[in-house]
């Protein structure tokens, strides 16, 4: 069974659209990066409630007997304080009653799994994302991901939700589901939902990850995509050169987007930090098939890892018309990779801060175009023909 579908379970007999509380509506549920509730207050504020087992000292806005419940932003903009302790006390008294017995059913649906591939069913593949304005949708194929960075937050939410449903809590980057129906419920939705950009989401999992080679889910997508009369706008990221494979595909598309993840310029502290991601040299080759097979070009750096700054400046000018900039978001796995002397500096606040916007002005000099938001420039200008 769908974990989405049992977690829904935990605010019952409401579904999406109905109010949990006086001016907080259900918009829906995710367990694409832990388990995630989305509701809309007073119409305006959409909020992420996350769900976890109570632990003590845990932060929390709201708690049940066996649960913890924190907000953050469902967009860009920070969420209002108010409107999340709203949306995290109005999920956390309809969970209260049911919590027992979503909290079992969770447990019996990883009860007896050892593997750490698991093939996995969704009744639900297009997780929307985005502010009401600029609304996307983002597509994983797989949840976790072999690739592994240490570095990556991912881990944080999808740990604690293994341990719920009672997986073997075993180290980043060694597990996967494989959603082994994801074309079929795609080629389904795109039939249903409103036509909105995609973005293959490589924050919960690289859809080119080695899994993908003997699989191919994230190919058999993009050719249901390419089947489509009128395909929406779709966005690729990686770090994987396992994406010119596809390369057919992306010719399909009449508006595709693929690029890659690229923090540094030294491929010493890429292998040190990323050791199983593709090198930096194959991660520039990639970009420059890319461009040869004329599929428009991005690329994301983030974390910011040490090397040359300008040197790295100068490359991403000569590959790519624009670039999204990220800081870190907490060492988690990678405590003892930031240890290490040589990169020690790299894992404070301050310097990443520094590193982005001394990255961002060399950018800017050279006629980058920079991007802080989840998708480029072009793709947020985007409208289906009806609303231009």
């Amino acid at each position: 069974m769908d974990l989405r579908d049992i977690l829904l379970d935990l605010v019952a007999p409401a579904t999406v659209g109905d109010a949990l509380a006086p001016g907080v509506h259900l918009r829906g549920a995710s367990t694409e990066l832990g388990f995630r509730i989305t509701v809309l207050v007073d119409g305006r504020h959409e909020v992420h409630v996350e769900v976890s087992p109570r632990a003590p000292g845990q932060p929390h806005a709201a708690r049940t007997d066996k649960l913890a419940f924190t907000y953050r932003s469902g967009g860009a903009e920070r969420v209002d304080p108010q409107a999340g302790m709203r949306a995290c006390r109005a999920v956390a008294a309809a969970a209260a009653p049911r919590e027992t017995a979503v909290l079992s059913a969770l447990a019996e649906e990883g009860r007896g799994e050892a593997s750490r591939i698991r093939e996995v069913e969704v009744t639900r593949l297009l997780e929307l994302a985005g502010t009401p304005e600029r609304r996307f949708y983002t597509l994983s194929p797989y949840v976790g991901c072999l690739i592994g960075c240490r570095f990556c937050y991912a881990q944080s939410r999808l740990d604690p939700m293994r341990g719920v449903i009672r997986l073997p809590q075993v180290p980043w980057g060694s597990y996967v589901d494989v959603r082994v129906n994801a074309p079929e419920v795609l080629a389904a939705e795109l039939r249903e939902l409103r036509r909105l950009p995609i973005k293959f989401c490589p924050i919960v999992s690289d859809p080119y990850q080695a899994i993908e080679r003997r699989v191919g889910l994230t190919r058999r997508c993009l050719e249901v995509l390419a089947a489509v009369p009128d395909p929406p706008p779709v966005m690729i990221m990686t770090r994987s050169d396992l994406i010119l494979r596809d390369l057919d595909l992306l010719r399909a598309l009449p508006e595709a987007w693929a690029g890659a993840s690229i923090p540094t310029l030294d491929d010493t502290v890429r292998a040190h930090f990323e050791p199983r991601a593709a090198s930096i040299p194959a991660r520039f080759a990639m970009l420059r098939a890319l461009r040869e097979a004329g599929i428009r070009r991005g690329v994301v750096v983030q974390p910011m890892l040490p090397g040359p700054l300008e040197p790295l400046a100068d490359a991403l000018a000569e590959h790519v018309d624009s670039v999204s900039l990220g800081v870190l978001r907490g060492e988690h796995g990678a405590v003892a990779d930031f240890a290490d002397p040589r990169y020690q500096h790299s894992g404070d606040e301050a310097w990443q801060k520094e590193r982005a916007i001394a990255l961002r002005d060399a950018l800017v000099a050279r006629g980058v175009t920079v991007w802080l938001s989840e998708l480029p420039p072009e793709i947020e200008a985007w409208r289906p023909a009806a609303a231009r």
